[in-house]
């Protein structure tokens, strides 16, 4: 046979040919598989088992990155400008901040550039293959396109096969495709346009079999599988900015441009018009742009998201990029897979309906926990031999098993089907080792697709035996001459019920038994025909959490669209997302979303809430569409198919338990309780955090916009500067950086989680903001110079003048510090001292720095600063209570006008 060229290979519709055709066009003999020199050629043609490492930017590169913003450069200019003027402790201090938060920038990015390292580990380790006749064990890597390889239960499929045989073969592609049950596999050939969950043929690289036996040819390997696809995806995604870097860029080209156009104006006053020195002119401007410069910005930013990091932890989420705190309380759209976010990713039987009654069925998982229901009331299932009947059948037709693990959590091993048959048992109050005990097993006919049922013989110790069904409604009653009671089959009773928990998305499973004659100990094929006893159907589906539901309807009170985005088929989504609480009267399918062109998409996903049967580029496809639609959004996922849009999105958001290491790796955040109402938590945290970042920055620029102003008015005016520039550095140091970091341990505001997000265009100086802050900075403009020319006019000395001018401004920052806990809510409350112990005790630390300040003679000597009386601290105090009553003013007149947050 001829071999095939290898260009041919990739884009070839593999799950649309016969085995004999695939076997022939890659030039295998399905009995004995590849020789040496057909492997050898062919690995060298299409390289090992593996996914290709991303180019990735080196360390350096990472580290210089970190400089590029506008506030930085000003930064810069400033540290070297101070230093070459010799202010050695002013230029240390800007510098040292500069590089400290480009070191924990550099950190963070490291973090996040794992995520092809993930989707390369979802590749098995070891495969069993055919090779001349014989059976080997080697390295998955070693595979090349047209080994064959035998699978087994509990393998981990190690390439992209085409299968050539199975027997009872179930596979899990749950991380590839979001669909919690295993999905049944046969060598039937699909139709073309069949999504990757529906290629019954193939078997996909990184899933697991969960039972059963097949053999299939490697068709794939390394890039071109699906997971490699997929792999390729999360390498082609770039990270996109957060709010939060989008608003502080914008703040600092702001603030840049602000404080150059200040220094030229103020350079040609002093110039034309004042006739100052030159030099003195020089130092006077770069005094004002120190003073002007937030430096401690970037520190308290970045600590106030690490403190924000550390909340989210003791909440079960781990941030993996600081600013993804803040972005999550910024989202207004959160797209969330189905599979193990919004539901357990544990089969639950919810449904039993029997000949005369139907029964709803509560507790989820595979805990033996749970009522069975008629009309909302309990009914005791001792009561129903029907019942019992049933619940006998789904112990005993079972080879799945339940248990408590070491930390007292419910496992499944086995089919998840099965698990959640078994959990019924148990809540109905049987036990699985009485049951075999008192019923063993003789023989069996095991599931297979074919077929559609699996058939159990037993006996009970006494000479009778029967014959236990479970399989697919359609062929279980076709095998059915009764039901309870030996009434005459109701085939209408059944075809509606059946058509009731289809319709909710729920899987359904028939049961039936038949007395069998005590000489045969064995069944076969052939005695399945139609005398068994219909015992009732069984819907079963993936329930959403509970907890999900309330988180859902949270979100969504606080104006967060919730959108659901999985793999799984249109009925089923509908179901779940019916019971979420989303609009889900019309799910969105993949292969519709396929058609749709981006303005039609664009509307589609503004109008859509439920879409399934969606591949990875369908999601990056969404969240395209509602990131052009103006949204911020999060994406959840916890399968190895949602690595591409985890990092596409806004925010990703991974499960860190069930999660595949590939998700976990992708996303920005990543929750250790699988819970999607952590996510609901952490948006609330989210927004806690923005609001502390505006508070810190709403206390530091007035004290940079006032020392600022006080450097402007005394050059403009031609009057002696109140402070000078070390003094300015020391009121940096200790209120700028101190006292608003205090901020970030604020408790969150009433009804955070009430408001609409904020707008993602919306600056992070708003107009109301921006109004407060300028009203602050000309009360300390004016309380400086009160108290400035006050003791110029007692005859103090120039020193004590300014000593009294910098404490006036540190004792207004102090009282200032008070007034923004809270944005306009009055701070007449005893809460306002004890809602922050953090905030008082830098208060206390504060005042106590500030008498060192003032009375140290080694400071004395350093800021020239001289002891003041108790008639010039009664004045400071006492301007300075009068700044907290006039912003309190300001928050009442902002009460009366509607505004609760700036």
């Amino acid at each position: 046979m001829k071999d095939t060229d290898p260009a041919a290979l990739a884009p070839t519709p593999w799950h649309t040919l016969s085995p004999s055709d695939t076997a022939a066009r890659l030039a295998v003999d399905p009995a004995l598989g590849l020789a040496p020199p057909a492997i050898a050629e062919r690995r060298q043609r299409h390289g090992p088992n593996r996914l290709p490492e991303a180019k990735r930017r080196p360390p350096w590169l990472r580290f210089l990155g970190q400089f590029h913003n506008p506030l930085i450069y000003v930064l810069l200019a400033a540290g070297l400008t101070t230093l070459a003027l010799g202010h050695l402790v002013d230029a240390g201090v800007i510098l040292g901040v500069v590089l400290i938060n480009a070191v924990i920038g550099h950190i963070q990015e490291g973090k996040a550039e794992r995520a092809l390292d993930a989707v390369r580990g979802m590749l098995a380790a070891h495969a069993t293959v055919l090779r001349q006749g014989e059976r080997q064990q080697i390295d998955a890597g070693d595979l090349v396109p047209g080994d064959l390889v035998l699978l087994e239960a509990g393998d981990k499929v190690p390439a992209d096969l085409r299968l050539l045989q199975a027997r009872n073969l179930r596979v899990v592609e749950a991380a590839l495709t979001g669909e919690s049950a295993p999905v049944d596999k046969d060598t039937a050939a699909t139709a073309a346009d069949a999504g990757v969950g529906d290629r019954r043929g193939l078997c996909h690289s990184g899933t697991l079999v969960a039972c059963g036996t097949g053999c299939g040819v490697v068709v794939a390997t390394g890039a071109q599988t699906e997971i490699g696809r997929i792999g390729t995806l999360v390498g082609e995604v770039r990270t996109l900015a957060t709010p939060l870097t989008r608003r502080l860029d914008r703040f600092a080209r702001q603030i840049t441009a602000a404080i150059l156009a200040v220094s030229v104006l103020t350079m040609a006053w002093g110039h034309f018009v004042a006739g100052m020195a030159p030099l003195e002119l020089f130092l006077a401007v770069v005094g004002l742009a120190v003073a002007a410069i937030p430096e401690g910005m970037p520190a308290v930013v970045t600590i106030v998201l690490a403190i924000g990091t550390r909340v989210m932890a003791r909440k079960q989420a781990i941030v993996r990029r600081l600013p993804a705190v803040e972005s999550l309380g910024s989202v207004t759209v959160i797209c969330s897979d189905k599979t193990g976010t919004l539901t357990r990713n544990e089969m639950t039987a919810v449904r039993v309906v029997l000949a005369d009654r139907e029964l709803r069925i509560t507790g989820t998982g595979y805990a033996p926990n749970g009522s069975f229901l008629m009309n909302d009331q309990v009914c005791q299932t001792c009561d129903s031999a029907a019942l019992q009947a049933l619940l006998h059948c789904a112990l005993l037709c079972n080879d799945a098993r339940v248990h408590r693990d070491e930390t007292g959590e419910w496992r499944m091993t086995g089919d998840p089907t099965e698990g959640a048959l078994i959990t019924l048992a148990h809540k109905g109050g049987l036990d699985a080792a009485e049951g075999i005990q008192a019923h063993p097993r003789v023989d069996a006919i095991p599931f297979e697709s074919e077929r559609q049922y699996m058939a159990t013989l037993h006996h009970d110790h006494a000479g009778h035996h029967e014959v236990l069904l479970k399989g697919a409604p359609e062929r279980v009653l076709a095998l059915c001459a009764t039901q309870a009671g030996g009434q005459p089959l109701d085939a209408a009773h059944w075809a509606a019920a059946l058509e009731r928990a289809a319709s909710a998305g729920e899987r359904v499973l028939a049961l039936a038994r038949a007395d069998w004659p005590a000489d045969h100990a064995e069944i076969d094929i052939a005695d399945m025909r139609p005398r068994f006893e219909m015992l009732g159907l069984v819907g079963i589906i993936d329930p959403p959490r509970d907890e999900a539901i309330a988180a859902v309807a949270e979100c969504q009170q606080a104006g967060i669209r919730i959108k659901m985005i999985t793999g799984d088929h249109a009925v089923t989504a509908a179901a779940i997302g019916r019971q979420l609480g989303l609009r889900a009267g019309h799910a969105l399918t993949g292969d519709v979303i396929a058609t749709l062109d981006a303005a039609a998409l664009r509307r589609a996903a503004q109008d859509t809430d439920v879409f399934a049967r969606a591949s990875p580029e369908h999601k990056l496809r969404l969240i395209a569409a509602l990131q052009a639609e103006g949204h911020l959004v999060a994406m959840t996922g916890d399968g190895v198919n949602d690595a591409p849009a985890l990092k596409a999105a806004d925010v990703g958001v991974a499960m860190g338990g069930k999660g595949t290491d590939a998700a976990r790796e992708a996303a920005d955040l990543v929750l250790t309780d699988d819970n999607f109402a952590t996510i609901a938590r952490a948006v609330r945290e989210g927004r806690v955090v923005y609001d502390n970042i505006k508070k810190s920055l709403m206390h530091m620029l007035p004290t940079n916009g006032g020392e600022a102003g006080v450097i402007l008015l005394a050059i403009f005016a031609g009057l002696p500067l109140p402070v000078t520039a070390a003094q300015i550095l020391w009121v940096n140091t200790v209120t700028s950086v101190t006292l608003a970091l205090s901020l970030a341990f604020e408790p969150a505001e009433p009804g955070v989680m009430r408001h609409a997000p904020r707008p993602t265009g919306e600056s992070i100086i708003t107009r109301a903001l921006g109004t407060r802050i300028l009203y602050v900075i000309a009360l300390m403009v004016a309380a400086t110079f009160w108290v400035f020319h006050w003791e110029l006019a007692r005859g103090a000395a120039l020193e004590t003048a300014r000593t009294a001018a910098v404490n006036t401004i540190v004792v207004c920052e102090l009282f200032y510090l008070f007034n923004v806990r809270h944005f306009t809510r009055h701070a007449f409350r005893w809460e306002t001292l004890t809602g922050n112990r953090v905030a008082l005790g830098v208060a206390l630390l504060l005042v106590l720095l500030q008498l060192l300040f003032t009375y140290a003679p080694t400071l004395q000597q350093l800021f020239r600063s001289t002891p003041l009386s108790l008639s010039s601290w009664t004045m400071i105090v006492a301007i300075g209570a009068g700044l907290f009553v006039l912003v309190e003013l300001e928050k009442a007149w902002l009460r009366r006008s509607n505004v609760d947050r700036l």
